[in-house]
């Protein structure tokens, strides 16, 4: 048979591959990584799980930690860096722009994808005035530092809460608040202009929405709310919101310029009784949010858009400070284990899958039940090497990590220490206790294994009839061609 009349005898399968083909990378969409937990997994590992496991394509962190500029090398995920508030005023010196390039971004780019630095967070919310004033200076001067570097491909930002807008009902009467406008923002939004980057804003339906505007806020079936003056209808607030943004950017002269949602999310834990906060609540705005910006449908003032948008949060935070909402604004928990699904995750076949893993090293295996242990993303390497040392006294086989074992490289104690923590949990009843080591350990459910260094896993465990126990052991080796397979 030909092969044309192959197509046509199979063109509704291959035009419905396309279609879950074109689904599956349209639903991708960015995520902040917070790190305010004392229960999370490493970066590295972090970095797997995104890249193997979920259709996350971005990843926007709220500092220029190296240790996750690190773990997310050779990712090809995307990552928006963040200046520390209190850095602002010194980086209007070009001197002191290019000492922050050097040590933030150069040793580490372009192995990881560094993509934007936003400088600052929320800085006119702040209203320290201090800061309002270096802001721009100090953002123009680190993307000079960055083009004498050689660097061209990374856009300078600021992230900003939607206290800039003086109003924004209704949405295409959207201003930004006097004082602000001329004397912050139109020069701001002048560089975004010149430099071809993103005004980034933090619409949150969340802090605005009210019992009677559920629906409306969470992209549910709703009355909508009519502009007066353009008589356009909004069926969602986070339209409403975007279109006050853009109402008052246009207001200045400056519609042109890209917007990019930098947080937006929804609690699924709250106060008692606080209505429209629950997992299905968090699950429908989140879910909705991705479908829509994903459509590229865009809103009513800017039809058929498509936003770069960043969910609030990564991972539930238990050291978050505030009420119970702020700990729980987590797409997953601390062990990968979702909160709820909002289709983000792969098929178990890879989906759409990349091949390869973050940090350098290998992709995380599927959980199936079984579980890790590794060291805790805040460890030091003098209390992981005290874990080394103990562990290896106990008779535990160390010489993996030994020069010349499966498990040498990567040289350095933090793979060290993780391969001897798991061996010692795996070993010793498995029970979370067993990975706390003065708690520089953590539970995962991401097969940390990585190239020939292979970790083992138990798959259960269970009673025999004479009391006796025993356990099954999912025992890795190594192929011929490399990667860790299981018996």
């Amino acid at each position: 048979m030909a092969a044309t009349d192959l197509l046509h005898l199979h063109r509704p399968f291959f035009l419905l591959l396309l279609l879950l083909l074109f689904s599956a990378r349209a639903s991708a969409i960015g995520v902040n990584y917070g790190t305010l937990g004392n229960n999370l997994p490493p970066p590295n590992v972090v970095a797997n799980f995104l890249k193997t496991k979920t259709t996350i394509d971005r990843v926007k962190i709220f500092d220029a930690n190296p240790d996750i500029l690190r773990g997310f090398a050779n990712s090809g995920i995307a990552l928006t860096i963040t200046v520390a508030n209190g850095d602002i005023p010194a980086l209007v010196n070009l001197p002191a722009a290019q000492s922050w390039v050097n040590s933030n971004v150069k040793p580490f780019y372009p192995a990881t994808n560094i993509n934007r630095i936003l400088v600052g967070n929320e800085i006119l919310h702040s209203l320290d005035q201090h800061l309002i004033d270096n802001l721009v200076p100090a953002m123009k001067t680190l993307h000079l530092a960055l083009v004498l570097a050689g660097i061209s491909r990374i856009q300078v930002s600021t992230a900003h809460s939607l206290g800039i807008l003086l109003k924004s009902q209704p949405p295409s009467m959207g201003r930004f608040r006097p004082g602000w406008d001329t004397g912050v923002l139109k020069p701001m939004l002048d560089f975004h202009r010149q430099t071809k980057s993103a005004f980034v804003v933090n619409p949150y339906p969340y802090f605005s929405y009210g019992p009677k505007t559920v629906n409306y806020a969470q992209f549910k079936r709703n009355r909508g709310y009519r502009d007066r003056v353009t008589g356009l209808t909004y069926f969602n607030m986070f339209d409403q919101l975007m279109d006050a943004v853009y109402s008052s950017m246009k207001a200045l002269g400056y519609a042109d310029v890209p917007i990019c949602v930098g947080e937006t999310g929804w609690p699924s834990v709250a106060n008692p009784g606080q209505v429209g906060v629950s997992v299905q609540d968090a699950a429908a705005y989140n879910g909705n949010l991705l479908r829509h910006v994903s459509s590229k449908k865009g809103t009513p003032l800017m039809p058929n858009r498509r936003f770069e948008t960043y969910i609030f949060a990564l991972f539930n935070e238990n050291q978050k400070p505030g009420p119970p909402a702020e700990q729980n604004f987590g797409l997953f928990q601390p062990d990968f284990t979702p909160v709820y699904d909002i289709g983000i995750m792969r098929q178990a076949g890879g989906g759409p899958g990349r091949p390869g893993g973050g940090g350098g090293g290998g992709s995380p295996r599927p959980g199936g039940g079984k579980k890790w242990c590794v060291p805790r993303g805040d460890a030091t390497d003098a209390a992981l090497q005290k874990n080394i040392d103990y562990v290896c006294s106990l008779g535990v086989d160390c010489k993996p990590i030994q020069a010349g074992g499966a498990c040498y490289q990567p040289n350095n104690i933090k793979a060290h220490a993780g391969f001897v923590m798991n061996s010692y949990y795996q070993t010793h009843g498995r029970q979370d206790f067993n990975c706390d080591f003065a708690h520089t350990g953590v539970v995962t459910a991401v097969d940390p294994s990585e190239n020939l260094c292979c970790f083992l896993s138990i798959r259960f465990c269970s009673r025999t009839r004479l009391g006796m126990t025993m356990c099954c052991l999912y025992v890795w080796f190594c192929s011929g061609t490399g990667g860790c397979r299981y018996a």
